[in-house]
């Protein structure tokens, strides 16, 4: 049916089939790393390299890796896990464009609702690689430094990848933001700044196994 023809009271009852066969799908997933990019790279781009690199290194740890679901740097995400023993995750959501599920996904899951798959992103998360991307990317990427800035989750790291990319938002956030105290200096390293996949990974598993010590002395 038509989302914009399903009554109100119908809707709540999608979205919450939606959170509880997210919830259980991934029940026994773990510690995970979300990567974020652009859809739009094909498998000959650098970024789309370097996102199966970042999927190998991260699977072959024995970690798994969630990603939209998508073509491009997702994709590249998805495939690089795939071929390890970890779980390789694809988030999916119905779009009248650019979304066509990639083929390297050992589960996969369909959301017709942004707030619920983003919920899901977030869930299982020990860190977040955000690669260049459009739109859903940015959204992405200031929804994690929200969370974290509110302290509406544990500290993660927020890894973008791409200097060259990233470094005009980044001179804006300091030079407009900082500089009308929307933000602190504090807030404005709340993410690290990488060029390749074995940077990003070697903060993600800093991280990782941080956090399996603590489990292990509690």
């Amino acid at each position: 049916m038509d989302e914009a023809k399903v009554p109100e009271a119908w809707r709540v009852l999608r979205i919450q089939s939606e959170l509880v066969d997210g919830i259980e799908s991934l029940a026994k997933l773990g510690g995970a790393v979300t990567v974020f990019g652009g859809a739009r790279f094909d498998s000959e781009s650098h970024y789309y390299a370097e996102a199966q690199r970042l999927g190998t290194i991260l699977g072959e740890e024995g970690i798994p890796v969630i990603t939209g679901g998508g073509p491009g740097v997702m994709e590249g995400a998805n495939k690089g896990c795939f071929s390890s023993s970890s779980a390789s995750v694809g988030l999916n959501i119905s779009l009248p464009f650019e979304q066509e599920p990639n083929p390297y996904q050992d589960t996969s899951l369909e959301f017709r609702y942004f707030f619920v798959r983003k919920f899901m992103f977030v869930k299982h998360a020990v860190g977040f690689v955000i690669f260049p991307g459009g739109y859903g990317t940015m959204d992405e990427l200031f929804e994690a430094l929200t969370l974290v800035q509110t302290s509406k989750v544990k500290p993660f790291p927020i890894v973008l990848l791409g200097t060259d990319y990233w470094q005009g938002l980044i001179d804006w956030m300091r030079n407009t933001m900082l500089a009308n105290g929307c933000i602190n200096e504090r807030e404005l390293h709340l993410f690290n700044v990488v060029d390749d996949a074995d940077a990003a990974a070697k903060i993600i598993l800093q991280h990782a196994r941080m956090l399996q010590a603590q489990e292990i002395a509690e």
